[in-house]
C-alpha cells in the first residue's frame, strides 16, 4: 500500500502590543518572573477583562494580508482545560465566531519546487497561557506568569500540504508575511512564533482521510520539518503493520529525532466552550476595516515581482533580498543612494515623457536621458547594490551575527564605496578590505581611504616608476616574455601589483608594464610582443 500524507498547520503569533489582551500589564519578553501580572491575567475573583484595541486592529491586519474575509460579528468564549500556568482554569479564546474565515496564502515556486497554494481555515484572537520552569535535578516546577495574557493570533490551515517540505516552505511564507505587517517579531526563540503540525496518512488517490497526530509546540522551522518526516514513517510503519493510527497530540524530541505520546487528542466538546459572559459580542464597522486595510504594507511576494520588474533582478535575488522586511528596506536604500552616483535622483522631477516610468518603478528622471537609458543605468546600479548585499554584507552579519540593522553600515556608505569601484579608485580587493573597516569604524569610505592612505594609484608616471623596478628586479621574467611565454607577463603584472600593495589599478597596471616592455624591446631592436 502506498500512503500520500496530508498536513494541517496550527500556528500561534504573539501579537507586539504594549500590553496584554484582557488588562493592562506590559507585555514586554525578559522581565522578572511574576513581574508582570495583576488581578485580571491571574484570574482572580471579581475581575473584568477589556480587550485590547491593537491586538484587535494586529488581528485583522494579518486576516486582511491573508485574504480572509472578516466576521461582521466577533465573539469570545471559555475554552476549559487545567494546565498549572492557566491560573483561571481556562483559556478566553475564540470557537464558533472568530476573527476571520477563508483565507489564502501562496507560496511561490524555487528552482526545485512548484508552487503551493494553501488555504486558511480561519484566523482568531486568544490569551497566551503562562510558563512551566523545570530546574534540572529538582522534583518541582516552576511557574512564571508574565506570559499569561500576552494577545496570540491562531492561524489555522486547511490539510493542503503534503510534504515535509511544503510545511518548511508555508511557514516561512507566512513568518514572512506577519514580519512585513509589524505586528510581531516572530521570534521563536522568544516563543513568538509557535506552531502545532497535523498529520495523518490516505491511501493514495483516496478521497477518505487517515487518522491524524498532533505534534504540539514545535519551536523551530526545523523541528517542524523533521518530526512530520519521523511521524510519516512512524504512522506507515503501523500501518503497514495492519495496526491502527490513534488520534492523540504528540511532542516532539530533539534530542531522539522522534516524536512520543503526551496525551489522547482532544475534541471540541472535551473543552466545554461556552460564550465569554465577559466579554459581550460585537461587530465591526465596514469603515474601521478599511481603514486598517489601507494601512497594509507591500507584501514579500509583492515585493519580490517589483525587485524583478523594477530592477531587473533574478527571481533568486529578488527573492533573497526580501526574505527580510529589514533587507528590502537595506537595499532600496542603497540603490537609491548609489543612483545618485549615477545621476538618478529620486527627488528629480520627472518629465512628463517620464512619468510613465516613474510609475513603473524607476527613481526619477535623468535630464538628457531617454527611458531605457534610465531603466539600464538603475539596473546596473540595483543589481552591484544586490550582489554586495547579498555577498559581502550579509557575509559580515553572519559572522558578527547581528541583524542588517544593527550592523552599523549606513545605505549611503554602501552607496558611496560602490561609487568608488566604480569610478576606479579602489580595486574590488580594496574595497573588500574598506567595507571591514567601515562596519569596525563606522567612518564614510571617503574619509577612511583618505586616512589609510588607500587610493588606487592611477598616475601613470608612478605605475611606470614601478614597472621599471620590478624589469630591473626579474631578469628572467622580462627574458622569458621576450620569449613569448605569456604567463611571464602574468607574473610581472603580480609583482607590480604587489610592490604597489595592490592600490594600482590592474587594468592600467598591465597597459604600462606591457608599453614599458614593449620600449626596452624596441632599444633592444627584438620583435613587438
Amino acid at each position: 500500500m502506498t500512503y500520500e500524507p496530508v498536513i494541517g498547520l496550527e500556528v500561534h503569533v504573539q501579537l507586539n502590543t504594549a500590553t496584554k489582551i484582557f488588562c493592562g500589564c506590559p507585555s514586554r519578553f525578559g522581565a522578572p518572573p511574576n513581574g508582570q501580572v495583576c488581578p485580571v491575567c491571574l484570574g482572580l475573583p471579581g475581575v473584568l477583562p477589556v480587550l485590547n484595541r491593537q491586538a484587535l486592529a494586529s488581528g485583522v491586519k494579518v486576516a486582511l494580508a491573508l485574504g480572509c474575509r472578516i466576521q461582521p460579528t466577533l465573539k469570545f468564549d471559555r475554552k476549559h482545560y487545567f494546565y498549572p500556568d492557566l491560573p483561571k482554569n481556562f483559556q478566553i479564546s475564540q470557537y464558533d465566531l472568530p476573527l476571520a474565515f477563508d483565507g489564502v496564502l501562496e507560496v511561490p515556486e524555487t528552482a526545485d519546487a512548484p508552487r503551493v497554494t494553501v488555504r486558511i481555515r480561519r484566523v482568531h484572537l486568544e490569551e497566551d497561557a503562562g510558563k512551566l520552569i523545570h530546574e534540572r535535578g529538582e522534583r518541582t516546577s516552576l511557574v512564571d506568569y508574565n506570559r499569561t495574557g500576552v494577545p496570540l493570533l491562531e492561524i489555522v490551515s486547511e490539510p493542503d500540504l503534503r510534504t515535509p517540505e511544503e510545511a518548511y516552505r508555508y511557514l516561512q511564507v507566512l513568518k514572512q508575511t506577519v514580519e512585513y505587517l509589524e505586528v510581531s517579531d516572530c521570534d521563536m526563540e522568544k516563543g513568538s512564533l509557535r506552531c502545532d503540525a497535523n498529520i495523518s496518512l490516505k491511501a493514495a488517490g483516496a478521497r477518505t482521510l487517515g487518522v491524524k497526530a498532533e505534534i504540539k509546540n514545535l519551536n523551530s522551522f526545523k523541528y517542524v520539518r523533521a518530526a512530520l518526516t519521523h511521524e510519516i514513517a512512524r504512522q506507515q510503519e503501523v500501518l503497514r503493520a495492519g495496526g491502527r493510527v490513534t488520534q492523540e497530540t504528540r511532542l516532539w524530541d530533539d534530542a531522539r529525532e522522534a516524536t512520543a505520546p503526551m496525551r489522547s487528542k482532544e475534541y471540541a466538546h472535551d473543552y466545554r466552550y461556552f460564550p465569554e459572559p465577559d466579554l459581550v459580542p460585537f461587530s465591526l464597522a465596514q469603515d474601521d476595516v478599511e481603514a486598517i486595510r489601507r494601512t497594509l504594507p507591500e507584501l514579500p511576494l509583492q515585493r519580490a515581482c517589483r525587485f524583478s520588474t523594477q530592477y531587473g533582478l533574478s527571481a533568486y535575488d529578488a527573492g533573497v533580498l526580501t526574505s527580510e522586511k529589514a533587507l528590502a528596506d537595506y537595499f532600496e536604500a542603497c540603490v537609491r543612494a548609489f543612483g545618485e552616483h549615477q545621476g538618478v535622483r529620486e527627488g528629480d522631477r520627472p518629465s512628463p515623457s517620464a512619468e510613465e516610468d516613474r510609475r513603473e518603478g524607476t527613481l526619477g528622471a535623468v535630464p538628457g536621458a531617454s527611458a531605457s537609458e534610465r531603466r539600464v543605468r538603475i539596473g546596473g546600479a540595483a543589481k552591484a547594490v544586490a550582489n554586495w548585499v547579498q555577498g559581502d554584507v550579509l557575509a559580515q552579519c553572519r559572522a558578527r551575527t547581528v541583524a542588517i540593522p544593527a550592523l552599523g553600515l549606513p545605505p549611503a556608505h554602501l552607496a558611496q564605496l560602490l561609487g568608488l569601484i566604480e569610478r576606479g579608485t579602489v580595486t574590488m580587493r580594496m574595497a573588500k578590505d574598506l567595507l571591514v573597516q567601515m562596519i569596525d569604524t563606522g567612518e564614510a569610505p571617503p574619509s577612511l581611504l583618505q586616512r589609510l592612505g588607500l587610493a588606487q594609484v592611477t598616475d601613470p608616471q608612478v605605475l611606470k616608476a614601478a614597472a621599471v623596478a620590478v624589469i630591473q628586479a626579474h631578469a628572467k621574467a622580462v627574458s622569458d616574455y621576450q620569449r613569448g611565454k605569456g604567463q611571464a607577463l602574468k607574473f610581472l603584472v603580480g609583482q607590480l601589483m604587489a610592490r604597489t600593495k595592490g592600490q594600482a589599478n590592474p587594468e592600467l597596471a598591465h597597459e604600462v608594464l606591457q608599453a614599458v616592455l614593449q620600449e626596452q624591446l624596441a632599444r633592444q631592436g627584438g620583435p613587438n610582443r
